[in-house]
């Protein structure tokens, strides 16, 4: 089951003495964070909207304006706490997909459907997406390329065409 609620960013401080707070963003770019209308804050498994008043991108960085945020004080106390979207208030292109939705999934061989491992981590670099996958033989590492990752399915597998030695033990080991 998809979660309906998404981790997209972290109080990380206090911006300005009038309760605005500094967030970093987890998003596909800071904007898509800035742009929502409300974020949700999770306090004992229970999700409870907060309506974004003003946000802007301050380089890699959201300044955000909160309904009941008011002081320096207010503000401070939400340092470090990470904030939710609602999954369908987040922008997806078509044939997107969360990471999130991600997690967990089966790694199959695209060729044989033979299960290879779970996608237990999904690290976001430079050039492409490092994904952490746990086999028989532990945790290996393999780059989300073109090469390897033949097809994306958050609701069956991600199929993989590896090469010898990538997912079955000789591979660089995490």
């Amino acid at each position: 089951m998809k979660r309906p609620y998404l981790e997209c960013g972290k109080i990380i401080n206090l911006h300005g003495f009038r309760g605005e707070v500094k967030l970093e963003s987890w998003c596909d770019s800071p904007g898509v964070l800035a742009s929502l209308g409300r974020l949700w804050f999770c306090a004992d498994g229970e999700y409870h909207p907060r309506r974004v008043l003003h946000a802007s991108v301050f380089r890699q960085f959201v300044i955000a304006r909160l309904e009941g945020i008011d002081s320096e004080e207010a503000a401070n106390r939400l340092r470090g706490t990470v904030v939710y979207a609602a999954r369908e208030e987040l922008p997806l292109p078509p044939g997107g997909y969360f990471i999130a939705d991600l997690l967990g999934l089966p790694v199959r061989h695209a060729d044989t459907g033979e299960l290879l491992g779970t996608l237990t981590r999904v690290d976001q670099r430079a050039h492409a997406d490092l994904y952490t996958v746990r086999t028989p033989h532990g945790e290996e590492l393999l780059p989300a390329v073109p090469q390897f990752v033949v097809r994306m399915d958050p609701d069956d597998a991600v199929y993989v065409r590896p090469i010898p030695g990538l997912l079955d033990g000789g591979g660089e080991r995490v």
